[in-house]
């Protein structure tokens, strides 16, 4: 098991070699520090916190920069701790960067999703409305309460209510291209959360360490545009100047046109 904190970008997509449109979500992976270490024998549990996302020293307290302190870190923004992972593979202070997770590995993304306030059922639990017409006077209600007895509802019944803004894991996501420059991952499908939002990205449970083939992606390079018009340049200089050498080295005939001296004769 492994992880690493992010923040969710937005979404984009991304083209295959074999033509393959490839819809994935950018994910901002800025160096995590190690900023906590704990084993069965101090804790009862092995686990690791990460940190990630500075932040400015007035926006944190002693308490915040005492405890990052002991990691040589700066302040941070996020916090969070991971279980089920070897604690001898990792030192105090150690950073993780997106490298972490390979091309076509499997892995299971949590976040908090978009908070959509008091909703009804029909939107909250996918209920069905009544009639629309006929006078029904019954379009988007809650429904039956439940039976005559016991003069009360049943625990459990499906109502109105708060939707949103929990914590969601959407497992078995495919890592579509890591890169270091950009400090970003491009995950395959959707993601939990608005933007700017933080999300934790680990080891999928169900194919722990699974990697599959993923399709070459088809490059944008600067430096590869540049020299196809280089190219495409000198391609056009030849031929010009070939066109003005067979231009020169056409001959010109010295004898006059007997049609024309028939005339002025």
């Amino acid at each position: 098991m492994k992880g690493i904190l992010g923040k969710k970008i937005g979404m984009t997509q991304v083209f295959a070699t074999n033509g393959k449109l490839i819809p994935v979500t950018v994910i901002e992976v800025q160096p995590n520090v190690v900023s906590q270490i704990k084993t069965k024998a101090t804790d009862g549990y092995d686990a690791i916190q990460l940190a990630a996302f500075d932040k400015r020293e007035k926006l944190s307290n002693k308490p915040e920069m005492g405890h990052l302190k002991k990691a040589n870190a700066t302040p941070k923004r996020f916090l969070k701790e991971i279980r089920g992972v070897d604690v001898s593979n990792y030192t105090l202070g150690q950073e993780l960067r997106a490298d972490i997770f390979a091309i076509g590995e499997m892995v299971d993304v949590t976040g908090t999703s978009k908070g959509k306030g008091t909703q009804g059922v029909i939107k909250r639990h996918n209920q069905s409305r009544g009639p629309m017409g006929h006078g029904s006077q019954y379009h988007r209600g809650v429904g039956s309460l439940g039976t005559l007895l016991p003069m009360r509802v049943l625990p459990g019944k499906k109502m109105p209510g708060h939707m949103g803004a929990e914590k969601v894991t959407i497992q078995n996501l495919e890592v579509v291209k890591v890169d270091l420059e950009e400090n970003v991952i491009l995950i395959k499908g959707n993601v939990p959360g608005p933007k700017n939002s933080l999300v934790l990205i680990k080891s999928s449970v169900k194919h722990n360490g699974a990697i599959n083939e993923m399709p070459k992606l088809v490059s944008y390079a600067k430096e590869e545009a540049v020299d196809t018009i280089e190219d495409e340049q000198t391609s056009v200089v030849k031929e010009s100047s070939t066109a003005e050498e067979t231009i020169e080295e056409a001959p010109v005939s010295d004898t006059k046109d007997e049609s024309l001296d028939e005339t002025q004769e």
